[in-house]
């Protein structure tokens, strides 16, 4: 028993706290609920980072494009008939007749994306370094431009409405914990320590018989999944789909969260989400303004993202491998005895 609960500690320690604030939240104001919800909808993105980030090493610009891929395509088969007949009608005959329950729609919408994830990581995955990261903003770019002018079914720049809203604070969490079950079990396989290795000397990983490529390649597409999985929630939270909330934005915040964090641990992943989450909220508050001893204190606008651009260059410059050091939340000092 002691040895499950040793082996369990880093995620068990990370799972209960999220759970106390899903039990606090589900009773707080609305407004309140909704900024949890959101944040635990980023936690599943970020998680989805961290299984290739993290264990790889490399910097990918592209998760972006997996998460449009995953929301449009939850958007088109679980959205009711009568709802595509007239905000959809020049779907595909197949999607425009076919109505899907949330779980089966999700599947799918991760399954696509990770496909997709797979197709373009066979020759990406060969890449390292800055020249990979490169390779990923690019499909980023494709996949935008794509779904930009594909009027006939994303709506090119407009957004698609209507899509049924059923992600709620307890959803999300169940989704995220879910997530962070996924990366840390996958990261305790062979695939995930062989990656590891990789990500520390990959000529000394080639030496000993591991096939790089390969393992990048499986940490590629299950990453492409998850994330997936949080632009599915994204859209399903929100009620609307839109290129633009895949694009730039959401790459650059959910990196800024992973590194804030620390890219070389699930407690990272973690941690950074539930800073740049809270740090986000006040910056927000402080730009709507609110009052004080009777003043109206309000922010310029922009507050936010200059505000989100100090806390990461401060982060960069004093603790470079982020605020749990690339480390997991270590065992009690009685278990270590």
């Amino acid at each position: 028993m002691n040895a499950v609960l040793r082996f369990l500690w880093p995620l068990l320690a990370l799972a209960v706290p999220l759970a106390l604030v899903a039990v606090l939240g589900s009773q707080a104001p609305t407004v309140l609920q909704r900024v949890i919800t959101e944040a635990f909808i980023k936690l599943v993105m970020v998680v989805g980072l961290y299984v290739f980030i993290g264990n790889s090493g490399v910097l990918s610009f592209g998760h972006g494009a997996f998460m449009m891929l995953g929301a449009y395509a939850s958007a088109w088969t679980v959205t009711p008939l009568k709802i595509k007949k007239i905000l959809m009608a020049n779907l595909p005959a197949v999607l425009k007749e076919s109505e899907l329950p949330a779980a089966l729609g999700a599947g799918i919408a991760m399954a696509w994306a990770a496909l997709i994830a797979f197709l373009v990581g066979i020759p990406l995955m060969r890449l390292s370094g800055i020249a990979a990261s490169i390779g990923t903003f690019s499909v980023l770019m494709i996949v935008t431009v794509i779904y930009s002018n594909w009027d006939s079914l994303t709506g090119g720049t407009s957004s698609l409405v209507g899509l049924p809203v059923y992600v709620n604070i307890w959803l999300a969490f169940a989704c995220a914990l879910g997530a962070m079950i996924v990366a840390y079990l996958f990261q305790c396989t062979r695939l995930g320590l062989a990656l590891r290795a990789a990500r520390e000397d990959e000529a000394a990983a080639r030496s000993v018989g591991i096939h790089v490529h390969r393992v990048r390649l499986a940490a590629f597409t299950l990453s492409a999944a998850l994330v997936a999985l949080g632009g599915v929630l994204q859209v399903h939270f929100l009620g609307t789909a839109n290129v633009a909330q895949f694009y730039l934005g959401v790459t650059f915040l959910t990196l800024a969260m992973l590194v804030v964090g620390g890219t070389g641990s699930l407690a990272g992943a973690v941690v950074g989400t539930a800073a740049i989450a809270i740090v986000s909220e006040l910056l927000r508050r402080v730009e709507t303004g609110f009052d004080l001893f009777g003043l109206t204190v309000k922010a310029p606008p922009g507050l936010l993202e200059v505000g989100l651009a100090i806390v990461l260059m401060a982060i960069l410059l004093f603790r470079p491998r982020g605020l749990t050091g690339g480390r997991e939340v270590p065992l009690p000092r009685a278990w270590r005895r």
